[in-house]
């Protein structure tokens, strides 16, 4: 289906194509920890409200503490952060709840929070609001053929302020996801070994793994206007066991194998705009 499209601000008329619709929406307040469902995020420049606004950071290294090294982080995908008040613009991120797999929890106002969370983690940590600087992170690369490394611990580099791995707002279909399915149907590839923030169901007749042929185009998504910037390269995140889903080196291998360990694409914000679940998704 296509439609023309033009903003109030004179912006000049584009042809768009109808993709789908918005399925589903996370945000995860705390960076490697598990997210939230919402109905609906206003997403700006710095993605959506309230994702990744806190991490952790380990008190040796400097480093941001992340489950890409899940030797030692793995842990974190059982942890749950929930915001207390819903979050706003331009404020001091709203207050976390976390809560551990034993059932207690903590306050990210408590005066005791970093000793709960270094005694949970297992090393000294701090708690961080907001990135105000340049960090990294130490990231394990599976021994899976068709990987950069294989086998060894590296450190990255994250984006400038930022506790995001990449680009503000990640996409991935469904259609990506059934088709990996397809691959091998051994493996269980749900939404939530890929961690992204809009899940989109895409119409019928999609090509397998679309979100290739989005890169350097314009979607339009409520009342955002995203820009997909490149492919998201999968890591060991899409392996560990979280929840009911176990452990799978599968999961990765497949995505090597039938795209080049792609799986949904990365996107940043031309124009902020509040994202609902069941909003339609065009492409420029």
């Amino acid at each position: 289906m296509a439609a023309v499209y033009s903003n109030l601000a004179g912006e000049p008329e584009r042809a768009l194509s109808e993709i789908g619709a918005v399925a589903s929406i996370w945000r995860y307040p705390v960076k490697s920890m598990m997210g939230d469902e919402l109905d609906s995020s206003m997403v700006s420049e710095h993605g959506l409200l309230g994702d990744r606004a806190y991490a952790l950071q380990e008190v040796a290294t400097g480093r941001i503490v992340s489950a890409k090294n899940p030797k030692r982080f793995g842990k974190l995908l059982e942890f749950k952060a929930t915001f207390v008040d819903p979050p706003s613009w331009g404020q001091t991120p709203s207050v976390v709840m976390f809560s551990f797999p034993d059932g207690s929890l903590v306050r990210s106002d408590d005066p005791d929070v970093e000793a709960v969370l270094s005694e949970e983690v297992g090393t000294p940590v701090r708690l961080l609001i907001s990135a105000s600087e340049k960090y990294s992170y130490d990231e394990y690369w599976p021994d899976v053929e068709g990987r950069r490394h294989r086998g060894v611990v590296t450190t990255e580099p994250m984006p400038p302020r930022s506790f995001f791995d990449s680009s503000p707002v990640h996409i991935v279909t469904m259609a990506t996801l059934a088709r990996l399915r397809e691959l091998h149907p051994q493996s269980r590839f749900e939404p939530r070994r890929f961690r992204p923030n809009l899940v989109v169901e895409t119409r019928p007749g999609a090509a397998e793994f679309v979100e290739n042929s989005w890169l350097g185009r314009a979607l339009r998504v409520g009342g955002a206007r995203l820009r997909a910037t490149k492919l998201c390269a999968r890591c060991v995140m899409t392996t560990l066991p979280q929840g009911d889903l176990p452990q799978d080196v599968d999961v990765l291998r497949t995505a090597v194998v039938g795209n080049r360990a792609n799986v949904g694409a990365y996107a940043t914000v031309e124009q902020p705009g509040v994202v609902r679940k069941g909003d339609l998704v065009w492409l420029e």
